[in-house]
Parts: C-alpha cells; structure tokens; sequence
C-alpha cells in the first residue's frame, strides 16, 4: 500500500514537473531553443514580428525545468491567474523560454533576425550594463520594435505580491 502510494506521488510529481511553466490561463507561446546541448539559442524574430502586428508588448519568461524559484514564481501567476491574466491579455503577448539550471550565461544565446548574442552581449545590446550573472527566472519586456521597456530584477523574490506584479505591467519603476 505504502509503495504504491509513493509510486502515485512521484507519478504526479514528475507529471507536474513535466507541465511546469507559464500557466496556460497566461496563453504563453513558448520559444524553444536550437543548437542543444551545447547551445540554448532562443529565436526571438517571431515574438517581436507578433507583437508589432498586433500592437503588444512582449512579455519574455526564461525559467528552468529544474529551478525551485521558477516553480514558486509559476505557482505565482497559477495562484493569481483570476486577477493577473486579464491584465497580461490586454497589452501583452506572454513568451515562454525553458532552461535548465546547469546552462550558464556562455551558452545561452539570443537571435533577433540574422543577429545571434550570447547572454552578456544581449543583456548589453538591451542596455542594461549592470553585467549580472544569469539568473532563473529572469523576464524581459519589449515593445513591438524589439525595444527594451524596463529593467528588471531576476531571480528569487521577483514580482511575489499582485500589486508589484501590476506595477511592472504598468511599467512603473
């Protein structure tokens, strides 16, 4: 009886682990990288295309598959879904880029049309020159042109309330 109880969590679990990410009431598209295991390039061309024609901003999601802080960050937006995915529905196109914790900044890539970065020049070409590490789960906001709307934090604590999650959908700094 114990066994099978067991075999019956760890069946679920791996089944939640295995559907983790973006809720899907945040209709997320996800993005999936090329050039594995070597290198996890995101082609970011398509989302910003989408977001010019349909007059949105971008709202891009980098979490990890193995990451505890990307799972309460999705727990988050699961928890709240009734209040927050009206407000992502209205003005932003939610995009969705699984990692894993063990790719680090070198071979995370960025393409945007013919132009591939790796991490630290793509933090750079954003203009943020705070030169941080990678951190899971980091989000980034463009308008429809591909331009960076606001610099965000990342990692643990990010966005844990409604209010402060509005705040940065408000774009207020």
């Amino acid at each position: 009886m114990l066994r099978r109880a067991l075999a019956a969590t760890l069946l679920g679990l791996a089944s939640l682990s295995a559907s983790a990410g973006v809720p899907a009431r945040y209709s997320p598209t996800e993005i999936k990288p090329t050039g594995t295991p070597q290198r996890y390039e995101f082609d970011l061309t398509a989302a910003i295309e989408r977001a010019r024609r349909e007059n949105k901003r971008l709202y891009l999601y980098l979490g990890a598959h193995d990451c505890a802080f990307c799972r309460k960050y999705e727990a988050f937006l699961e928890k709240n879904a009734a209040e927050l995915a009206p407000h992502f529905a209205k003005e932003w196109i939610v995009y969705e880029m699984r990692s894993s914790l063990s790719v680090q900044a070198d071979r995370l890539w960025f393409r945007l049309g013919d132009k591939a970065l790796p991490y630290a020049d793509f933090m750079r070409a954003l203009g943020d020159e705070r030169a941080r590490q990678l951190v899971y789960p980091s989000v980034w906001l463009f308008d429809g042109q591909g331009k960076t709307l606001m610099q965000m934090p990342a990692g643990t604590g990010t966005f844990e309330t409604v209010p402060e999650q509005l705040e940065i959908l408000r774009l207020e700094q």
